[in-house]
Protein backbone atom coordinates (compact mmCIF):
# COMPACT_ATOMS: atom_id res chain seq x y z
CA UNK A 1 0.00 0.00 0.00
CA UNK A 2 1.36 3.40 -0.94
CA UNK A 3 1.98 6.08 1.65
CA UNK A 4 -1.05 8.02 0.40
CA UNK A 5 -3.27 4.93 0.58
CA UNK A 6 -2.05 4.31 4.13
CA UNK A 7 -2.91 7.91 5.05
CA UNK A 8 -6.41 7.55 3.62
CA UNK A 9 -6.89 4.26 5.52
CA UNK A 10 -5.72 5.89 8.75
CA UNK A 11 -8.20 8.73 8.30
CA UNK A 12 -11.05 6.32 7.59
CA UNK A 13 -10.24 4.33 10.74
CA UNK A 14 -12.08 7.01 12.73
CA UNK A 15 -15.31 5.61 11.20
CA UNK A 16 -14.54 2.31 12.98
CA UNK A 17 -14.98 0.17 9.88
CA UNK A 18 -15.47 -3.57 10.15
CA UNK A 19 -14.17 -3.90 6.59
CA UNK A 20 -12.23 -1.58 4.27
CA UNK A 21 -10.95 -2.21 0.78
CA UNK A 22 -8.90 0.63 -0.66
CA UNK A 23 -7.65 0.38 -4.23
CA UNK A 24 -5.18 2.71 -5.89
CA UNK A 25 -6.58 3.08 -9.42
CA UNK A 26 -4.06 5.74 -10.45
CA UNK A 27 -2.30 3.61 -13.06
CA UNK A 28 -5.59 3.18 -14.95
CA UNK A 29 -5.91 6.96 -15.19
CA UNK A 30 -2.44 7.78 -16.49
CA UNK A 31 -2.65 10.68 -18.90
CA UNK A 32 -5.91 11.94 -17.39
CA UNK A 33 -5.67 15.70 -16.73
CA UNK A 34 -6.16 15.25 -12.97
CA UNK A 35 -3.52 12.57 -12.82
CA UNK A 36 -1.03 14.59 -14.88
CA UNK A 37 0.05 16.53 -11.79
CA UNK A 38 0.65 13.34 -9.86
CA UNK A 39 -2.69 13.24 -8.03
CA UNK A 40 -4.09 9.78 -7.33
CA UNK A 41 -7.34 8.03 -8.13
CA UNK A 42 -8.71 5.72 -5.44
CA UNK A 43 -11.71 3.48 -4.85
CA UNK A 44 -12.88 2.60 -1.36
CA UNK A 45 -15.40 0.12 -0.06
CA UNK A 46 -16.06 0.79 3.59
CA UNK A 47 -18.40 -1.08 5.91
CA UNK A 48 -19.27 0.46 9.27
CA UNK A 49 -22.02 0.40 11.86
CA UNK A 50 -21.85 4.20 11.92
CA UNK A 51 -23.62 4.25 8.53
CA UNK A 52 -26.77 2.66 10.01
CA UNK A 53 -29.78 4.83 9.27
CA UNK A 54 -27.71 7.29 7.24
CA UNK A 55 -28.61 8.01 3.62
CA UNK A 56 -25.99 7.50 0.93
CA UNK A 57 -25.10 11.19 0.72
CA UNK A 58 -24.43 11.36 4.48
CA UNK A 59 -22.23 8.27 4.27
CA UNK A 60 -20.19 9.79 1.44
CA UNK A 61 -19.88 13.06 3.37
CA UNK A 62 -18.61 11.18 6.41
CA UNK A 63 -15.87 9.65 4.26
CA UNK A 64 -15.06 12.86 2.42
CA UNK A 65 -14.91 14.88 5.66
CA UNK A 66 -11.95 12.75 6.70
CA UNK A 67 -9.96 13.29 3.50
CA UNK A 68 -11.18 16.69 2.28
CA UNK A 69 -7.80 18.35 2.78
CA UNK A 70 -6.24 15.77 0.43
CA UNK A 71 -8.54 16.73 -2.47
CA UNK A 72 -7.77 17.79 -5.23
CA UNK A 73 -4.13 17.07 -4.52
CA UNK A 74 -2.70 14.57 -3.72
CA UNK A 75 -6.07 12.79 -4.24
CA UNK A 76 -7.76 13.70 -7.51
CA UNK A 77 -10.65 11.22 -7.33
CA UNK A 78 -12.20 8.97 -4.70
CA UNK A 79 -14.95 6.51 -5.63
CA UNK A 80 -16.89 5.62 -2.48
CA UNK A 81 -19.02 2.59 -1.69
CA UNK A 82 -20.24 2.83 1.93
CA UNK A 83 -22.37 0.13 3.55
CA UNK A 84 -23.62 -1.07 6.91
CA UNK A 85 -22.56 -4.60 7.84
CA UNK A 86 -26.12 -5.85 7.27
CA UNK A 87 -26.11 -4.43 3.75
CA UNK A 88 -22.66 -5.59 2.75
CA UNK A 89 -22.09 -9.02 4.23
CA UNK A 90 -25.36 -10.79 3.36
CA UNK A 91 -25.09 -9.74 -0.29
CA UNK A 92 -21.47 -10.91 -0.54
CA UNK A 93 -22.20 -14.17 1.26
CA UNK A 94 -24.91 -14.97 -1.31
CA UNK A 95 -22.58 -14.35 -4.27
CA UNK A 96 -19.79 -16.42 -2.71
CA UNK A 97 -21.92 -19.57 -2.77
Amino acid sequence: MSGLAELIAERLATLEPVYVELDDDSAAHAGHPGAAGGAGHFSVTIVSHCFSGAPRLARHRAVLDRVADLIPHPVHALAIRAYTPDEYFPAHERTAR
